[in-house]
């Protein structure tokens, strides 16, 4: 499973196009890292209920072709907190990603098993789904690594990656020390699931991810608001700190 280094927010291909060139550039000979290009949707905004972010999320009909390289890997982030989502609305969402859609992320907290499997059955398409476990999770397990790895077993078949992210877009600065017993644990019991953290990483905070990378060097990373120079993940990504953000990640990880 290739590890990656993620965007989230993109709203046009031109975005896609400038972050490949940058990635490319900087990626070292023979590292199999690939550029995770995330596009944003929540269930509300998928049901066209009002929405602070109805303004900041692409147009569903848009998101083909912001997916139109099948360079990069390609990543549906779907943000539901309320557990409105059942499989019909999860299977229309992945479809919305078009043909070259690679994956969903689910920014949920612990959704039904059978739910997510009969939504990706439903929608015919081959994609990997990532599991986020943001603070609210943790908190439902009792923030105990062991606690984490039963509820998972009920996501064995289900998941392919799990993303540890107690900052959930808020861009809270990741705490190694405090994520690392569950990226443990997950390793031991899961060996083939794929392992990424995210909270607070940027151009400037790369150093947030270094305590990971001897245990774990095929982490994944995924950034969002410290791509903004107000920090606020309302307002628009600045592309000149997500090139350096890139640049900075290929640098720190192999």
């Amino acid at each position: 499973m290739r590890p990656y280094i993620g965007i989230a927010d993109f709203t046009s291909f031109g975005q896609v196009r400038e972050m490949l060139s940058v990635f490319n550039c900087h990626l070292s000979k023979g590292s199999s890292r690939q550029l995770h290009v995330g596009v944003m949707m929540s269930y509300k905004t998928f049901c066209g209920i009002p929405s602070k972010w109805r303004d900041v999320f692409p147009p569903k009909g848009q998101i083909p072709e912001i997916f139109n390289s099948n360079q990069v890997y390609n990543c549906l982030h779907y943000v539901d907190y309320d557990d409105k989502t059942d499989f019909r609305i999860l299977s229309q969402a992945i479809l919305y990603g078009g043909t070259n859609i690679h994956a969903i992320q689910l920014d949920m907290v612990w959704p039904d098993p059978g739910m997510i499997a009969s939504g990706v059955h439903a929608s015919r398409k081959h994609v990997e789904v990532i599991l986020q476990i943001g603070k609210n999770a943790l908190e439902q397990a009792d923030n105990d690594p062991q606690v984490v790895v039963e509820k998972l077993r009920d996501y064995e078949d289900v998941i392919h990656r799990v993303l540890l992210d107690k900052s959930m877009g808020r861009g809270i600065g990741l705490d190694a020390q405090s994520l690392l017993p569950f990226a443990r644990a997950i390793r031991k019991n899961f060996p083939q699931m794929g392992i990424g953290a995210a909270g607070g990483l940027g151009p400037d905070t790369m150093h947030l991810i270094e305590p990971f990378i001897e245990e774990f060097p095929d982490i994944s990373i995924d950034a969002q608001s410290k791509l903004r120079l107000s920090g606020n993940a309302l307002d628009p990504i600045s592309w000149g700190m997500a090139r350096r953000y890139l640049a900075k990640a290929l640098e720190v990880l192999p």
